[in-house]
């Protein structure tokens, strides 16, 4: 996780910009839409609508968006074209990846991450060639600002989360079982643990250590993915050791 840990630092800090801000705003509208097309558009019998909408909060999301989104997935028509699915696949330094995405066209996206991949030194793969090394969590972030660390590990076991990453700079990740994810994050609530990006998450089992060369040309790659519209998440099992993530974060 720790590679992840940092990518997602550099990630939140880029995503303070109006044009990453943007492209932010329109994957969660989608989610929300999505969401509440397959659950209904009550938030409280919704699990899935009730996390896209605190995710989008915690983004500072204006309320207007967030329920014209749902209108849309309520509606019937608006979201009833996309597909969700995930790749899998290659980058450089042989570190595997799984990416989610959401697409009315699948041929269009398959083509642009295929594109994407092999302009990186990357490939994409078939299904099942990496995500053996992969175990599917529940993740919720509770930013380190707001709780302490002793007293969130303790609210958090309590609720049956199985661990806290404390790696991250800016925020904890309370991990949990699959199928505890939103029991869990009505645990933290009612305990006043304000908290968002509530989802699942693929953690890798082994983690692949990069050079800076390697490392260098992950980063940009998962940046262009990231950038994709269809693109949600990415999940690769690489780690920067802290030096080689220095020395890239200082020459950006």
């Amino acid at each position: 996780m720790s590679g992840h840990s940092k990518w997602s630092q550099i990630k939140r800090k880029k995503e303070k910009t109006d044009q990453a801000r943007g492209r932010v705003f329109g994957k969660l509208i989608r989610e929300i839409t999505i969401a509440a097309r397959a659950g209904g558009g009550d938030p409280d019998g919704n699990p899935r609508l009730r996390a896209a909408i605190q995710t989008a909060k915690a983004n500072a999301m204006p309320a207007a968006n967030i329920e014209r989104a749902i209108k849309k997935g309520t509606g019937g028509s608006e979201g009833s074209g996309y597909e969700e699915f995930t790749y899998e696949g290659y980058a450089p330094g042989g570190v595997a990846l799984m990416v989610d995405v959401l697409t009315d066209n699948r041929n269009r996206t398959t083509s642009d991450v295929r594109h994407i991949l092999s302009r990186a030194g990357g490939n994409l793969g078939e299904s099942g060639c990496v995500s053996f090394l992969f175990t599917e969590r529940g993740s919720i972030q509770v930013d380190r600002k707001v709780s302490d660390e002793e007293a969130l590990l303790e609210i958090a076991a309590e609720a049956g989360a199985i661990d806290v990453n404390t790696e991250g700079e800016d925020v904890y990740e309370v991990l949990t079982e699959p199928g505890q994810l939103h029991q869990v994050a009505r645990y933290l609530e009612q305990r006043s643990i304000p908290h968002h990006d509530v989802r699942q998450i693929q953690v890798p089992t082994t983690t692949v250590v990069l050079n800076r060369e390697s490392a260098s040309k992950l980063l940009k790659l998962l940046d262009l993915l990231d950038e994709h519209d269809d693109v949600q998440s990415v999940w690769a099992n690489f780690d920067i050791p802290d030096e080689v993530m220095a020395s890239l974060t200082s020459a950006a």
